[in-house]
C-alpha cells in the first residue's frame, strides 16, 4: 500500500517538477500525444521553432481563437469557467472554457479524453505554468506541442505542411485557417477548409488585425 501511495504521489507531483525544468529554453519538451507515437511506434513530425521565428499574425489569431484573455488571467479565466460551471449545474449545453496553458496542461502531462477529474488536475497545473514560465515562454511551448494535423504537432511543422512555408512566414488568411483548425485538427484541414471554416478565420482575421490591446505581454 506504502509503494501505491508513492507512486500515485510521484505522478502528481512530477508534472510540477517538468515545469520548472522546461523554463530553460534549450528544453523541448514533448507532449503526451507524441510519447504515445513514440512508444506505439508510429512516426509523427515536430519541429521546434522559437517564439520570435513564428509570425506575430499567428500567435494574434491562435490568442483571439482560443484565449482572448491570455495576457490578462493567471493561467485561468475564472469568469468563463464560472459560466460553464453554471451551465452544467443548471443542466445546459455547456462550451469550453479551456485557456491556452489549460490545454498546454493537458498536453503536456494529461490524458486527451474529457473528464471532470482531468479538468481538475489541468487548473493547477496551469496556475504553476503562468507562474513558473513567462507567458511568451507559455506560448512558444503550447505551439510547438499542440497538435495540428493527425502525426503533425508543433506549428513549424503544421506551416509546411499545410502551406509549405516556415512559421516566419504565414500569411494572415493562412494564420487564421490554422488557429480555427487547432479545436479539431482530425477532422479540420486548413490547406482544404470547408465553408464554416472560411467563415471562421474569416471572423478570427479580423480579430487578429484588431489584437493590439490583448498580446501585450507577448509583444511589449
Amino acid at each position: 500500500m506504502s509503494w501505491c501511495l508513492a507512486i500515485i504521489f510521484l505522478v502528481l507531483i512530477l508534472p510540477y517538477l517538468l515545469i520548472l525544468l522546461y523554463a530553460a529554453p534549450q528544453v523541448q519538451p514533448i507532449s503526451t500525444l507524441m510519447l504515445g507515437e513514440t512508444l506505439t511506434g508510429r512516426a509523427y513530425e515536430r519541429q521546434w521553432v522559437g517564439f520570435d521565428a513564428i509570425a506575430p499574425v499567428l500567435v494574434q489569431s491562435v490568442m483571439m481563437s482560443e484565449d482572448g484573455q491570455y495576457c490578462a488571467h493567471d493561467g485561468i479565466d475564472w469568469d468563463a469557467l464560472n459560466l460553464v460551471i453554471d451551465d452544467a449545474l443548471d443542466g445546459e449545453a455547456t462550451r469550453g472554457a479551456s485557456t491556452i496553458p489549460m490545454q498546454t496542461a493537458k498536453n503536456l502531462f494529461l490524458p486527451s479524453s474529457r473528464s471532470v477529474v482531468r479538468k481538475a488536475l489541468e487548473i493547477p497545473l496551469a496556475m504553476w505554468m503562468d507562474v513558473v514560465w513567462s507567458k511568451k515562454r507559455l506560448m512558444e511551448i503550447y505551439l510547438n506541442v499542440a497538435e495540428w494535423a493527425p502525426g503533425i504537432y508543433g506549428i513549424e511543422a503544421a506551416s509546411q505542411a499545410y502551406f509549405g512555408v516556415p512559421a516566419a512566414k504565414l500569411s494572415a488568411r493562412q494564420a487564421a485557417l490554422l488557429a480555427v483548425t487547432l479545436p479539431n485538427p482530425i477532422k479540420r484541414n486548413a490547406a482544404n477548409p470547408s465553408s464554416g471554416m472560411k467563415r471562421l478565420a474569416g471572423i478570427i482575421e479580423k480579430r487578429a488585425s484588431q489584437s493590439g490591446a490583448y498580446i501585450k505581454c507577448l509583444y511589449d
